[in-house]
């Protein structure tokens, strides 16, 4: 039926080629980002669900990072345990030599000047080494590690034992004489123990969060893999899209103007 009033099929024909540019619209932007969702628009449950995803990845990620630099504390109070345990070794040394009856009085004074500077060397390695500005030993240690959630939060405490010539019962001994330096021996021996005993501990600390570190990794693949399932654009079908709208677009302007064209023929019989 011929109208004057309205043009039913120019109409129809407009919206379709509205609904047609917003499709097309739509799927350049995601060939342009590389993502389903660009909006809250494009879908509201998957955006929401891909941010709480995104949440959990910046905290395993971040916690991946405490967990490396709890392991580098550990490092390096394990670093100054070897060297402590190398000063013990030479504690033995001397100890051994000033308990021998063919050593002097003035030879055990000297062997003793060098013990009180190997213990006096032990203190200043317990107090003085730091990592990131604080001190290692003396200290409580506590790596937090979570997903941004309560249920996959955890920590891992390391008791970072005070270390010195004193923790370790070596501040009384002396060398002096052969009886002083047999006691100060059995005293050094079982500073190394305990030396040796704190490495293990702090060994196996290390092993937890190092564990714990290949465990966050594995999660943050996963995560982000399931985020990527809901967020980035199917190219293959968001390029075969992009060819169908093209299309729709050129026929929608093609009908645009045949349906104006068949106005302008209710004209023409006017004129007749």
């Amino acid at each position: 039926m011929l109208s004057i009033l309205n043009n039913i099929s120019s109409l129809q024909a407009e919206n379709a080629l509205n609904t047609t540019q917003t499709s097309l619209n739509s799927t350049l932007e995601q060939l342009s980002t590389g993502q389903r969702i660009n909006s809250g628009a494009d879908d509201p449950a998957g955006l929401a669900i891909a941010n709480g995803l995104q949440a959990n990845v910046t905290a395993l990620t971040q916690s991946v990072q405490n967990a490396t630099d709890g392991v580098g504390m550990l490092q390096v109070a394990d670093g100054a345990l070897s060297q402590i345990t190398t000063l013990l070794n030479q504690a033995v040394t001397v100890a051994t030599e000033s308990a021998s009856g063919t050593v002097s009085s003035a030879q055990r004074v000297s062997l003793d000047n060098e013990f009180q500077s190997i213990t006096s060397e032990i203190s200043t390695i317990g107090s003085s080494t730091t990592y990131n500005g604080q001190a290692v030993f003396g200290t409580s240690l506590t790596v937090f590690m979570s997903d941004s959630s309560t249920a996959g939060t955890s920590s891992v405490g390391v008791a970072m034992v005070t270390v010195s010539a004193a923790s370790l019962t070596l501040s009384g001994d002396n060398l002096t004489t052969a009886g002083n330096a047999t006691a100060a021996l059995a005293d050094i021996n079982t500073a190394i123990s305990a030396v040796a005993a704190l490495r293990g501990n702090l060994g196996a600390s290390s092993n937890q969060l190092q564990a714990a570190t290949n465990v966050m990794n594995s999660q943050i693949t996963n995560v982000q893999s399931a985020e990527s399932g809901i967020m980035d654009a199917d190219i293959g079908a968001t390029t075969a899209n992009l060819s169908k709208f093209t299309i729709l677009q050129q026929t929608g302007i093609a009908a645009l103007q045949q349906s104006e064209q068949m106005q302008q023929g209710v004209l023409k019989l006017l004129q007749q």
